[in-house]
This record gives structure tokens, sequence and C-alpha cells, in this order.
């Protein structure tokens, strides 16, 4: 009996051994959370990787500065920090369950991730507006849409992020740090129910309603334009072409189906009980769906431009530091 318990005192671990009130350490072993903490490792490189591409491509290549572009350079700035502050700190905390960075960083972690999640989203909103303004008015698009207007834009978009989210946090009581602890190594945030509804409009039904609606008008019109041109090209020589149509329909299709993928489920969790802590099982794996969004963006607002595997190349293989390197031409015909 008293081996055992000898044995029971030997393998608990605690946060902070040298304190008394520390919390007790969970030690996650085994080769599944090996491979599990291998893969986010993985994600949180490629999603630096990626849309540091993005981002060196674009403030780099003359060619590619254009009030577009900026939207999807504000966008890659969200997701690289997500990458690499949001993604470390939360594999830090799978590890072991503890939380090593104190109290204040534990009260403004949140709102740091919070204010990048919602620039991500906010960028996204932009860009949706932008490509609306592209295709229903195209010949007056470069004097609605500037580079300093957009700049503009960005500034507004990231502002309203910090301020919701302070406010947001402040008033939860979050900043003043009114949590109770129970043990030294502990950060555990609570979220009331009527908070979470009144995030859920702000922050999810009214981007995705702008999202959405501006999207199926972009795919109406983009449709009527293929139906022209598969009309001329009937004419002409005698077929349809449903090239465009389809990669259209493909193309927004996947934006659509990817945000409301990865947000729905945080935010059904988050309003479908009265507290909900953030660490909680379901809540993890609800916020990493968000997280794992900023490695996907990349790839659906870059990878499937032609410049970008154009400037990847100049850029992995180092040629951006060539003399002249950034008039190159990414636009080959």
């Amino acid at each position: 009996m008293d081996m055992t318990e000898d044995h029971q005192n030997m393998t608990v671990q605690y946060c902070f051994p040298g304190n008394n009130f520390s919390c007790i350490m969970e030690v996650r072993t085994g080769p599944g959370n090996v491979l599990l903490f291998t893969f986010l490792s993985c994600i949180s490189v490629c999603t630096v990787f990626l849309n540091l591409l993005v981002i060196i491509a674009i403030s780099h290549f003359k060619q590619l500065h254009t009030p577009t572009n900026l939207l999807v350079l504000s966008l890659a700035v969200a997701d690289l920090l997500v990458g690499l502050i949001v993604m470390p700190v939360k594999i830090m905390e799978l590890l072991d369950n503890c939380w090593y960075l104190g109290k204040t960083i534990c009260s403004l972690f949140p709102v740091i991730v919070y204010i990048i999640v919602s620039a991500s989203v906010g960028s996204l909103v932009f860009i949706a507006i932008d490509r609306y303004i592209a295709i229903n008015d195209p010949l007056l698009y470069s004097t609605k849409i500037t580079v300093f207007k957009t700049s503009v834009f960005i500034v507004i978009n990231w502002s309203c992020s910090i301020l919701y989210n302070f406010l947001f946090y402040y008033f939860e009581g979050h900043l003043l740090q009114t949590e109770k602890f129970t043990c030294l190594g502990e950060c555990v945030v609570a979220q009331d129910f009527s908070s979470s509804v009144a995030d859920l409009v702000f922050s999810f039904i009214c981007p995705c309603f702008v999202i959405v609606f501006l999207y199926l008008n972009i795919f109406k019109v983009a449709r009527q334009q293929a139906k022209i041109v598969n009309a001329v090209e009937y004419d002409t020589h005698g077929r349809g072409v449903k090239g465009s149509k389809n990669k259209a329909a493909k193309t927004l299709g996947i934006v659509i189906c990817v945000y409301l993928t990865v947000w729905i489920p945080y935010y059904l969790g988050s309003v479908s009980v009265e507290s909900l802590t953030s660490s909680a099982v379901v809540w993890t794996v609800f916020s990493w769906l968000i997280y794992i969004n900023s490695s996907v963006n990349p790839l659906i607002y870059a990878i499937f431009y032609p410049w970008f595997r154009v400037s990847s190349k100049y850029i992995v293989t180092c040629k951006i530091f060539e003399s002249s390197s950034s008039r190159l031409n990414l636009f080959p015909e």
C-alpha cells in the first residue's frame, strides 16, 4: 500500500515545482499526442511560411502594388500573426496544460488573439467588397478604389478590431484580471451566454451576411457574363465555353464553404451552453479550426493567382536580391 502511494507521488508533476500553489501538470505523452503536436507544429510553420511568401511578394514586386493586393497583404499579416504568435502559445498549453506566461499575459492574450482573428475576418469582408465593385462596375473601379482609399480601409479595419475587442474584454472583466485562479499555472477565460450572443452577432453573423451576400451577387454577375461569352463563342465556333463559369463557381464555393466551415462550429459551441471556458476540449477543437483557416487563406486568395506561383519561385530561389527584381514581369503572356 505504501509502495503504491510512493509511486503515485513520484508520478505527480507540477507546473511550478517550487511553489505550494502550483497547478498539477498534465503531461500528454504517447504516439497519438506526439503525432498531434507534430502536426500542429507543421501547421504553424506552414502558416508562417505561406503568408510570409504573400507579404514579401506583394511588398517587393511593384506590379503587385494594387488595391486588391493590399487587402490580401492585410489578410496575410493577420494570418501570419496567427501562425507566429497564437499557434505556438496554444501548442504550449496543450503540451502539459500549464500556463507559464503569467496572469497579465493570460488576461491580454485572448484580446490579442481576437484582434488578429477579427482583422482577418475584416480583411475577408473588404476583399469581398473590392471584388463586388470590380465585377459590377469595372469601368469605374480604378477611380472608386485607389491605393490610398484601400490603405484607409485597412487602417479602419485594424483600428475597429482593436477597439472592439478591448472594449469587449474590458466589460467582461478579463482586462481587470477578475478571474479567480485556483492555482498557479492556470489560465482560464470564461465567457457568459449574453456576451457570446453579442459576439456572435458582431463577429460572425454580420460579416458572414456581407460576405455571402456579396459573393452571391458576384456569382450571379459571373454567370451572366459567362452566358454572354458562351453565346459569342458559340456563334463564332459553333460551341459553348464553360470554363470561366465553372472556375468562378468553384472559387467562390471554396471561399464561402471554408469560411462557414471553420466559424459555424465555434460560435454554435459558444452559445450552446451558458458558460464555456477556454480550457474545454470542445472549445480547443473549434478554436483550432479557426486558426487553421489562417493556413487556408493564402491558398485561397494567393495560390490560385498565377502571380503567386511566379513570385514564389523568385523568392525561394533568392532572385529577389538581384537588381531591378522588383520590376520583373509576373504576368507573362
